[in-house]
């Protein structure tokens, strides 16, 4: 598996584009996976102002970077969000948020995402990854009771809200990357299935596989890899630690904050959690995925300029080359 290794910049959306390019080019990342967010990366500026656009290429030639997929989480998550209030309006820019008001900012939101993806082509990068945002997420507990007639609503409304996005996704030959992530309309396995069932599998829409939020939630990443073979579209690594089970920590975390050691689980630096991962790239190599592999450096226990070129190696030593490769590799030296 001979794959770019790139760096996620949302967890770094804080510092400019200039500077987080130097310090992936200095760890040994191929390219980056580029946040809408902060400096990174305005859609609406890049769709209008084509030297804005140039600048964004021109800083990672001068890295030695290559730009491999884009990220825009944040609007997406505003699409189908119900309620839409003051956490959003601390995630999405000034420009989908408007006047707050709730359904302006889901159509504006709408908007940057159609406009994600034109962008995308502009740059020559064929993916775009993110969240969807879900009208019923705030009914995961069922209690007090749901009528069926409400969740079927969720993905209709899902479906309304997407397959416009998605048309335009189309038309610009661009593929959607889903997060399978708490408070998306496919936060597991089964809504996973029903999220592909309401827009009738149309090939735009795919999954960011990212295994950190699948571990916590007891789903197998693995399995899920083999089972949506056809819906890898990128590769997210992201280390998951679950705290051994002592009567006290659950699944769901208390309300309680990243890194508090009473949670029952939390992100970790690549590598030294739990996830499975030589299994997951025996897997990947297994269904023909070769596309970029994505580090999401994540780990509120940890200084993040820590561990971030070490997060490299490791994810370089799972992309051997299966034998075959080897062999004929071998061979085509002695000819």
């Amino acid at each position: 598996m001979n794959q770019p290794v790139t760096l996620f910049t949302g967890q770094w959306a804080d510092l400019p584009l200039e500077e987080v390019a130097k310090l992936a080019a200095g760890w040994g990342y191929d390219g980056l996976e580029l946040a809408c967010s902060g400096d990174h990366l305005d859609v609406w500026r890049a769709a209008e102002d084509t030297d804005y656009l140039d600048s964004r290429r021109r800083i990672l030639d001068q890295h030695g970077l290559k730009l491999f997929a884009i990220s825009n989480h944040l609007t997406g998550q505003a699409v189908c969000d119900d309620p839409i209030d003051f956490r959003h309006e601390a995630i999405v820019r000034p420009r989908v948020w408007g006047d707050g008001n709730a359904e302006g900012v889901r159509r504006r939101a709408a908007e940057e995402m159609r406009l994600t993806a034109q962008v995308a082509r502009k740059l020559g990068v064929d993916t775009v990854v993110g969240f969807t945002g879900s009208k019923i997420w705030p009914y995961v507990a069922m209690f007090p009771p749901v009528p069926e007639s409400v969740i079927d609503a969720g993905y209709e409304d899902f479906a309304r809200r997407w397959n416009p996005i998605l048309d335009v996704f189309d038309s610009e030959g661009v593929r959607f990357a889903h997060e399978v992530h708490p408070s998306e309309i496919a936060y597991d396995y089964w809504s996973s299935v029903r999220t592909l069932d309401a827009i009738d599998h149309r090939a735009a829409f795919g999954f960011n596989w990212d295994p950190s939020h699948m571990m916590w939630q007891n789903i197998d990443p693995v399995g899920f890899i083999w089972d949506f073979r056809d819906r890898i579209y990128h590769v997210d690594c992201k280390d998951t630690r679950l705290r051994p089970p002592h009567g006290r920590a659950g699944v769901l975390g208390s309300h309680l904050p990243w890194g508090d050691p009473r949670r029952g689980w939390d992100f970790v630096s690549t590598g030294h959690g739990d996830v499975p991962w030589e299994d997951a790239f025996r897997t990947l190599r297994a269904i023909g995925y070769t596309g970029p592999i994505s580090v999401e450096w994540e780990d509120a226990g940890m200084d993040r300029l820590q561990g971030a070129a070490e997060a490299v190696g490791f994810v370089r030593s799972l992309l051997w080359q299966p034998p075959s490769a080897r062999f004929d590799a071998a061979f085509d030296q002695r000819q």
